[in-house]
């Protein structure tokens, strides 16, 4: 009979559960505990990891278009992309047939020197670069028509005297790099988006 009081008592200790199959109390309380748990983290997380997407002006700035109709032939333009200027040159036939000429061992940077890999093909006449000089940061100058182009018809920068030519290649002074390319693609003959 002691066997079987003891058997009774383990039966229905507190947090056991009774027959095979059955919930008590306590276990109907622990899966609505963990439950709510499981919204309320949900529910903080969600706002925290939300607030770490880019916002709706940062998004905005992502990519830019650019309307090409109004650019003439051997004039260039600025744009704003991501904090950046970006030179759109309508390049000359002149300014294109130069660009081509020049042999890899003539240039600086001959990383992506050939002017083939500096624009997009089909579209030789539009030159598309990030408008910061690779010294150390300054504007070059080269996109209005009563700037100084130096000696390579693209850009001079003031800042050190580094100079650029019509396919945003280094040529001369301090500057180590050619121009950046930005990406960017033609959506139609007059339209490009950058970024």
């Amino acid at each position: 009979m002691a066997d079987s009081s003891a058997a009774a008592a383990t039966h229905h200790a507190p947090g056991h559960h009774g027959a095979a199959g059955d919930v008590t109390k306590r276990d109907l309380l622990q899966l609505i505990a963990l439950a709510g748990a499981a919204i309320g983290g949900g529910a903080i997380a969600w706002p925290l990891i939300d607030s770490m997407n880019p916002s709706k002006d940062v998004l905005a700035l992502s990519s830019v278009e650019v309307d090409l109709t109004p650019i003439i032939e051997g004039q260039g333009i600025v744009v704003s992309w991501q904090g950046k200027p970006i030179f759109v040159r309508h390049r000359t036939a002149d300014e294109i047939k130069q660009a081509q000429q020049v042999k890899l061992s003539e240039l600086l940077d001959p990383q992506a020197g050939l002017d083939k890999d500096r624009v997009k093909s089909g579209h030789d006449q539009w030159l598309v670069v990030v408008g910061i000089c690779t010294h150390l940061g300054c504007i070059p100058l080269g996109n209005k028509p009563a700037d100084p182009r130096g000696e390579y018809g693209g850009w001079f920068c003031p800042c050190h005297g580094s100079l650029y030519d019509t396919s945003g290649r280094v040529r001369h002074g301090p500057a180590p790099l050619n121009l950046a390319l930005p990406p960017y693609a033609f959506e139609s003959d007059t339209k490009i988006k950058v970024g």
